[in-house]
């Protein structure tokens, strides 16, 4: 395609760099916008009592009338997972093959949101025309069915962003990654490619998803007269096929475990993703009615989440099942960045209970290591090299790759979230910044907790709070009643009488100070009660409480 009027093309990531999760890249060419995924992340440690992280969409609400569609290239939460919080905002058709939709529509179920938001299928190798733009969904690998890579094609030059993506030649279900018609867009020219680059780090190939089935047959052969107990997550619905071949080829009965774990399988059952013999799934309730070595538990919680079934096992409060001496419990995924601990809790509790834990060989990654990135980039030959879904050093990995590919280095670019990318053929440049973050998502409140609260949730957490209570006379300024002093998670006041007198007196000087300096103004009584006691009680303790007044008038 000829560029006609030497309008440019810019590429506006919202989120999911130099992060893993969050995923979002708005691509704007004169009056069109579309939207690649719209993920969420999970809380860092520091998010106190946060449940999930949304991107913040300004700049698409500002720009409403351009936003054409969500294109979405799989079905993981990082991907998807902040649609149903953003659709009421920009309501505008969603793009995704069969099972990505049918996930989609599941969470919008659950938030009431069917009824008026438009889906729409695509098939791999279809492609759809969303105002200056064509998006042609091509066949790709990864750890849940159905993804795809996208090629863009706009009036400045094609882009093609890979999607979470592996190269599997033996996929467990469906064909293999489309590698054909990733050549034969590079023979077009391709402006630039996004690559993925969450395993850039990592020399050779990924191993291919069937690798984990042998894996499985292997440990069933040795492990016939134990309970079977194997944790992966909810969405690889290939990893649930395999484990349910081996279940089977051993004469074993299925129970799935776990709330995400049961409807991803649903949905895949239903859609035809899943292959599931007669007779071989059963309910939890019949479990008693079968001898141990009869059973596999395919479970949630292989990243050690607290409130997922296998932890719940593991800490005797899951209401249906006990971990038993000899039961074999198998790891079936890598701990995610962050989660090695809580992981490593888990294998210790199951382990002290006396099961069998197994987490060798039993993962392989959906994402491309080294050597399939060079693939992808060999094929393709884009002009310009954007590498996306990582944190920094993940990026870096890979624009090290594209240079000794021979990309040149200024043709490399690392962007961060919030930058505008203009790029066409002649030139591409970073031009700006949109306003971009993280909006938090507490129980229903969206946003509504902010810096300030997350501040004050810490400032608690880390030194509990002081009330100050007391009654004045409405206009004389006369002590009534108090002061009494209450605390929560600073110091246990049965044991600290003496200081918690002291502080009352405290606050008695503080008011007789304000009463002799005839300070009738309630807020200079309050931050003078609050600075004296605060000094005081760093002076005897070295802590900071959240010292908060209470004045009431009678």
């Amino acid at each position: 395609m000829k560029n006609v009027n030497n309008s440019k093309l810019r590429i506006i990531p919202l989120g999911g760099l130099e992060q893993i999760g969050m995923n979002i890249t708005a691509f704007e060419f004169e009056d069109s916008i579309i939207v690649v995924d719209c993920g969420l992340s999970f809380p860092e440690d520091d998010m106190l009592g946060i449940d999930l992280v949304i991107p913040d969409v300004t700049y698409l609400k500002d720009n409403i009338h351009k936003v054409k569609g969500f294109v979405i290239t799989h079905g993981h939460e990082d991907h998807i997972g902040a649609l149903p919080y953003i659709i009421k905002d920009i309501n505008v058709p969603i793009y995704a093959t069969k099972l990505t939709i049918g996930i989609i529509e599941h969470k919008f179920k659950e938030h009431n949101l069917l009824k008026n938001t438009k889906r729409k299928v695509v098939k791999h190798g279809q492609s759809i025309n969303l105002g200056s733009f064509r998006i042609e969904f091509i066949k790709t690998n990864h750890s849940i069915a159905d993804a795809s890579a996208l090629a863009i094609y706009s009036p400045a030059g094609i882009v093609v962003h890979t999607g979470d993506f592996k190269v599997d030649y033996t996929p467990v279900f469906g064909d293999a990654i489309d590698l054909q018609r990733f050549a034969e867009i590079g023979k077009k020219g391709v402006l630039a490619l996004m690559c993925d680059s969450t395993n850039a780090e990592r020399p050779g190939f990924t191993m291919s998803e069937r690798t984990v089935g042998k894996t499985f047959d292997n440990i069933f052969a040795e492990h016939r007269n134990t309970r079977i107990i194997i944790a992966t997550f909810a969405s690889n619905v290939d990893r649930v096929q395999q484990i349910i071949n081996s279940a089977y080829k051993y004469g074993r009965k299925v129970v799935v475990e776990g709330r995400s774990m049961v409807n991803i399988i649903g949905i895949a059952g239903e859609l035809g993703y899943l292959n599931i013999p007669d007779n071989t799934l059963i309910d939890i309730e019949q479990m008693r009615n079968y001898p141990d070595e009869q059973m596999v538990l395919i479970t949630t919680g292989s990243q050690g989440e607290s409130m997922a079934a296998l932890s719940r096992m593991a800490s005797d409060m899951h209401r249906k099942v006990t971990i038993k001496p000899k039961d074999t419990v198998i790891f079936s995924s890598n701990p995610i960045p962050g989660n090695e601990k809580a992981v490593s809790k888990v294998i210790n509790e199951l382990t002290a209970k006396g099961a069998d834990v197994i987490f060798q060989d039993t993962h392989v990654s959906g994402h491309a290591c080294q050597e399939e990135i060079k693939l992808i980039y060999s094929l393709v030959r884009p002009k310009y090299a954007i590498p996306v879904h990582g944190e920094f050093r993940h990026l870096k990995a890979q624009k090290n790759i594209a240079e000794n590919l021979g990309i040149p280095k200024e043709n490399i670019h690392i962007l961060q979230s919030g930058d505008v990318l203009e790029l066409d053929a002649q030139s591409a440049k970073v031009t700006g910044r949109v306003p971009t973050g993280a909006i938090l998502v507490d129980g229903l409140g969206v946003g509504d907790v902010g810096n300030i609260v997350l501040r004050d949730r810490q400032h608690l957490a880390e030194d509990g709070i002081m009330i100050v209570v007391l009654t004045l006379q409405k206009f004389g300024n006369q002590l009534l009643a108090g002061p009494d002093i209450v605390s929560r998670g600073f110091v246990y006041v049965r044991e600290s009488e003496g200081l918690m007198e002291e502080a009352r007196q405290v606050v008695e000087e503080a008011l007789d100070y304000c009463a002799s300096k005839h300070i009738t103004d309630w807020g200079k009584i309050k931050n003078t009660i609050k600075e004296e006691l605060n000094s005081f009680i760093w002076k005897r303790t070295k802590r900071n409480p959240m010292i908060l007044p209470i004045i009431m008038e009678v």
